[in-house]
């Protein structure tokens, strides 16, 4: 895969707040950081979705290696990165490591062992998709953009950013709505007349979870998965669609959710912050 980041959807309401969706892939190593800033409505390939021979396919063709190993000091920062037959040999140890985490996960699928188990110790050298999308996102490139910032996440935020100078936001009126994977970029810009667009919306959002945004597309396919996460109560991908506030729910409370003056589809949905597995 190696390191990417794309603007797939990028709106301002007539209010000026602007709302953008990136996918971006970095190594699964710094997934947790990225995971760290709340305002980020976020959702990423899942080990627990994915097949394990897939995995260990991804892992051999394209794993994730640091692009410089540092040298080890006191604190988190570092100021040099090792060369020369250390740099070789660090690389090589890094693969074997992957060999032998490819071994026993294997062995645990003889096993008999579920995959969001055997996925685990692939993780280490595997890249991650992510879909995120805020209104806020100063906090993330400001720690993220920094110079002592951990180079797995840096490069990508200097890949987002870049991609978010250059995008030109699309300008939305009171109850526009922001669409990603279904408006807003040619890519992603298919024909769903008839078709529930926000079920689409959040069908193809979840579908990150299973690296499927390259296959083949099927409006009907994301209703029916919208339907499932609804039963289910699993709420993220909901995040991403979103409505412009009007003028009076703007001075009773600029935020939805994590978004400023937009207003999130999770938050139209009925007792979406509770679930009780009762079916209640």
């Amino acid at each position: 895969m190696a390191y990417s980041a794309r603007v797939v959807c990028d709106s301002i309401s007539c209010w000026g707040d602007r709302l953008t969706t990136f996918e971006v892939t970095l190594p699964r190593i710094v997934l947790a950081e990225f995971n760290t800033h709340r305002m980020l409505s976020r959702n990423s390939a899942s080990s627990r979705a994915i097949p394990v021979e897939k995995r260990i396919k991804m892992v051999y063709e394209d794993p994730f290696i640091p692009t410089a190993f540092t040298k080890n000091q006191k604190g988190m920062q570092y100021s040099e990165t090792l060369s020369g037959p250390e740099d070789r040999l660090s690389r090589d140890v890094w693969l074997r490591a992957r060999d032998e985490a490819v071994t026993q996960a294997q062995n645990l699928v003889e096993l008999g062992v579920h995959k969001m188990l055997a996925n685990r110790l692939l993780e280490p050298f595997c890249w991650q998709t992510i879909l995120a999308s805020a209104t806020e996102w100063d906090n993330f490139f400001g720690l993220r953009r920094h110079a002592n910032a951990q180079p797995e996440i840096r490069i990508p935020a200097e890949m987002m950013w870049e991609e978010l100078q250059k995008s030109e936001p699309k300008p939305c009126g009171e109850s526009d709505w922001h669409l990603p994977l279904v408006r807003g970029n040619d890519e992603f810009d298919l024909e769903v007349s008839g078709k529930n667009v926000l079920a689409v919306c959040v069908g193809r959002c979840a579908r990150i979870s299973y690296l499927t945004h390259n296959g083949a597309r099927d409006p009907d396919e994301d209703v029916r998965l919208h339907e499932r996460l609804a039963e289910a109560h699993h709420m993220s991908p909901f995040e991403h669609p979103a409505s412009v506030m009007t003028k009076y729910e703007i001075e009773r409370n600029p935020m939805s959710g994590n978004f400023r003056g937009w207003r999130q589809y999770r938050k139209m949905i009925r007792g979406e912050d509770v679930f009780r597995g009762d079916g209640q």
